[in-house]
């Protein structure tokens, strides 16, 4: 975008509104994206960038996400970024780190984060959650956790939906992701395991996805008055029925070409709401699995059944390009209604709806 376009988004901003001074935290895929749409939002001021790689200290914020120069340098000293007295920390570090949170919290900065502790403070690691609302009182500050997935299609999508049924017997969440456009052969075959031959699937992997999905189920339920009991998550794959290429090397037939993971929510030892995570390579595999292209589906069963399909219209070599915008333009969004919420832990069901502020 060209300098002179920023600076009519920002001169066509509305006076009556606050402007909202913001750090962001990290510069990787998600947090450089987030750091363009500070720096265009009309209602943000960036006031500091904390980078973990040292190359990046000392480089304008602007050059770091690909904008005109802003004038705000990264650095790597947590101290500076403490200091600036900030109004909300973007907090989207690799690891996430409950003492830095703490620390931010403590000092008055509201944060909002796409790490995924805070989609259900009652489900928390108790000593962190405790940690969390005394630093949210001393600092008058507060944290939320949001983001595409989950957030977004987890959280928001469904409370909209369950807002026409008066009886609600099943909802279910379906994300897909075509991976056959990732030329990335280290992830897809060495860590996700793809192009393998079968195995029973680690149930530590179902676990992980249980542990990022599983508040949200839980935050669902209770909405709908209707809380989760347990949760359970399998996981299972699908082998190549013949040997196929894709952009990171080939799929031989009888490897592993497409998996999912499934987290439910059990109410009354029923399940009642689920997320399922299914990642492939391809289409022709056995057993058969009804494929979506990437995205999601929420098909929702009750009195006012409905199937709802949200497609990316993204063309898949150009998914990494885009992507990472479904992340982080939900928490760029949220600044203003978590800065202006009451100091805790706040979730989904606690704030207004998230909207964007255009120029």
């Amino acid at each position: 975008m060209e300098a002179n376009t920023l600076l009519n988004n920002n001169s066509q901003r509305d006076p009556a509104k606050p402007r909202y001074r913001v750090v962001q935290w990290a510069t990787g895929t998600i947090g450089t994206r987030a750091l363009r749409g500070v720096i265009e939002h009309p209602d943000l001021e960036l006031v500091g960038l904390l980078a973990h790689s040292p190359d990046k200290a000392g480089r304008d914020a602007g050059e770091l996400c690909g904008l005109p120069p802003t004038g705000v340098l990264a650095t790597d000293d947590i101290e500076r970024i403490i200091d600036l007295d900030a109004d909300c920390v973007l907090y989207m570090p690799l690891i996430f780190d409950g003492d830095t949170v703490v620390r931010l919290l403590t000092a008055g900065a509201n944060v909002v984060t796409t790490c995924g502790a805070f989609h259900h403070p009652a489900s928390m690691d108790p000593a962190l959650r405790h940690q969390v609302q005394h630093a949210c009182g001393l600092g008058r500050s507060s944290v939320h956790s949001t983001g595409s997935s989950p957030g977004f299609i987890s959280e928001a999508v469904p409370l909209v939906l369950s807002s026409i049924q008066r009886r609600l017997d099943r909802l279910a969440i379906d994300e897909y992701a075509d991976l056959s456009q990732r030329d990335s052969a280290a992830m897809l075959f060495d860590i996700m395991g793809f192009g393998r031959p079968p195995t029973e699937f680690d149930p530590a992997r179902a676990e992980y996805l249980a542990a990022s999905f599983g508040p949200s189920l839980r935050l669902l339920g209770d909405a709908l008055n209707l809380p989760v009991d347990s949760l359970t998550a399998h996981g299972e794959v699908a082998t190549a029925r013949e040997t196929f290429d894709i952009a990171a090397g080939t799929i031989e037939r009888g490897t592993v070409a497409a998996q999912r993971t499934t987290i439910t929510g059990l109410v009354g030892g029923k399940p009642l709401l689920s997320f399922r995570a299914t990642w492939y390579c391809g289409k022709d595999i056995d057993p058969v699995w009804d494929l979506h292209d990437t995205g999601w589906h929420i098909s929702v069963d009750g009195d006012a059944p409905l199937e709802v399909t949200l497609h990316f219209p993204v063309p898949l070599d150009r998914m990494a390009e885009i992507s990472p915008a479904y992340t982080a333009n939900r928490a760029v969004n949220a600044v203003p209604a978590v800065c202006a919420a009451e100091p805790g832990i706040r979730t989904t069901l606690d704030l207004p709806h998230i909207i964007t502020t255009l120029a």
